[in-house]
């Protein structure tokens, strides 16, 4: 009889990839875990308890096939692994990365609902590309039969790249517009390299090129070419921009030196991880070294923001989150690799306005303390004021972490056709992106708000099923 070679989750311990010393960690901004060696990836895949209904894979926005690359790699069989994983995913080795899988697949594993802990899905993932990069089994798009039909995408990011990626595949001609001057999006220059080393974004960026998509950067729509002018160029027009206008803060003293939105200042370290020249930087007001820095926010920007601050070499690291620790929207993992690394969290605390010295350089946060009250519209503890609890939490460095929203594309690129829901995202056909103007589709946060990365390599993929239906569709008609 053959031996099983699942179901070991009873006899084996759900063990991570080691994790580097706190300390060390602090003086540099590499991934903090290590890769999985081939035994021990083996070993953690072997535990998957192979559930007839996976909540794992029904959890996943993509809907991977998380128990059948984990039964391959439990038996060896690594690039069948990967054809698996990939099949479904554009990039598997970034949402092993940063995806938050306590939130999703893992946290819905049926062993981890058991008590056995659950399977490392996250990491054996990561490790299935990474091996697959190393061997050489990921390769470039080579479409057996190119088309004649173009599609320009506006944006970058991961739901404009997974899409690039399924129609040059198909063999459509695509361009990708970017305002920045690397490909990427908030993968390049919004998340840190400890979380998702560049290198890796990279490589991604140069496989898409070598397969045919054309990058044309430094380019700002409704600026440098008219959204009108792309309408005529290609056959279809992908909106992907993404939301990156910050949700302000008001409040006195609120225009103070020293307040800053949390996308500037990730955006500037991570310009620095580049070796670029960052003005901003250089002068100090967007770098935290020796500086009391105050975090306001709870979600997983916050604490990209916090642990970008310690290492930066700040004085001190504070997160200010208006309720408690178990109604933060953030990864849990995050909030305890935080910790870990020395960032004090102060839940229950929101900021009223804030205290500034001389020169109008901020000096502090006047903070109202909260209590949970009764459930909101969401099923969640609306914050209350509690009343002559106030005090001042020092800094010299504010971030404001408190979210994005969407900025005004139908003014910016005049065109007032273009629907807008009331929270200023585009209105989209679900699945396929579809808007009401003809040709023109949108994907990722544009259309949901922000989001999740993995969600807005669904809505890339998704849409560039529909536009090759429609494209198929319209050739078959002329075919008549």
């Amino acid at each position: 009889m053959a031996k099983q070679p699942m179901l070991k989750f009873v006899k084996i311990e759900r063990d991570m990839p080691q994790k580097r010393d706190a300390e060390e960690r602090r003086g540099d901004f590499h991934e903090i875990y290590a890769e999985y060696a081939a035994a021990k990836a083996q070993e953690q895949a072997s535990r998957c308890s192979q559930c007839g209904v996976p909540y794992c894979q029904s959890h996943c926005p993509l809907q991977n096939n998380i128990p059948d690359w984990l039964h391959l790699t439990a038996t060896g069989r690594l690039k069948e692994a990967y054809e698996v994983s990939q099949a479904t995913n554009t990039f598997p080795e970034i949402c092993g990365r940063i995806c938050p899988q306590d939130r999703l697949c893992e946290g819905n594993c049926v062993i981890e609902q058991s008590g056995h802990g659950t399977v490392t899905i996250g990491s054996v993932e990561k490790y299935i590309t990474d091996t697959a990069w190393e061997n050489g089994w990921v390769t470039p798009a080579a479409p057996a039969q190119e088309r004649s039909e173009s599609v320009g995408i506006i944006g970058a990011g991961p739901g404009g790249l997974a899409a690039a990626d399924m129609l040059r595949r198909a063999g459509v001609q695509v361009t990708v517009y970017d305002r920045y001057d690397r490909a990427g999006g908030l993968l390049t220059y919004g998340i840190p390299g400890f979380k998702l080393e560049k290198d890796v974004v990279m490589r991604r960026n140069q496989q898409l090129e070598a397969g045919g998509v054309t990058f044309v950067l430094n380019c700002t729509v409704g600026e440098d070419i008219g959204f009108e002018e792309l309408r005529q160029k290609h056959d279809a027009v992908i909106i992907a921009t993404g939301v990156y206008k910050s949700r302000d803060l008001g409040g006195p003293g609120s225009g103070a030196e020293g307040i800053e939105k949390a996308i500037e200042f990730l955006t500037a370290s991570n310009r620095k991880s580049f070796g670029d020249t960052v003005e901003a930087f250089e002068s100090g007001r967007l770098n935290a070294a020796g500086k009391r820095v105050v975090v306001i926010g709870g979600g997983d920007t916050a604490m990209d923001c916090v642990r970008t601050s310690i290492r930066q070499g700040a004085e001190s690291v504070k997160c200010l989150y208006r309720r408690d620790r178990a109604n933060m929207p953030g990864s849990q993992r995050e909030v305890a690799n935080a910790e870990e690394e020395g960032v004090e969290f102060v839940w229950l605390s929101a900021p009223k306005g804030f205290v500034s010295g001389k020169d109008d350089k901020v000096s502090g946060v006047m903070v109202q303390k909260m209590r949970l009250g009764a459930p909101d519209a969401s099923g969640r503890q609306s914050p209350e004021v509690i009343e002559g609890a106030d005090y001042v939490e020092e800094a010299d460095l504010v971030i404001k972490a408190l979210g994005f929203e969407p900025e005004e594309l139908p003014t910016l690129w005049d065109q007032p056709e273009l629907t807008v829901t009331r929270w200023g995202t585009i209105r989209a056909e679900f699945t396929t992106g579809q808007t009401d103007l003809p040709g023109v589709y949108a994907v990722g946060d544009i259309v949901r708000g922000a989001s999740l990365v993995v969600w807005a390599i669904r809505d890339g993929r998704d849409c560039a099923a529909a536009i090759l239906n429609e494209f198929d569709g319209k050739a078959a008609v002329a075919a008549e």
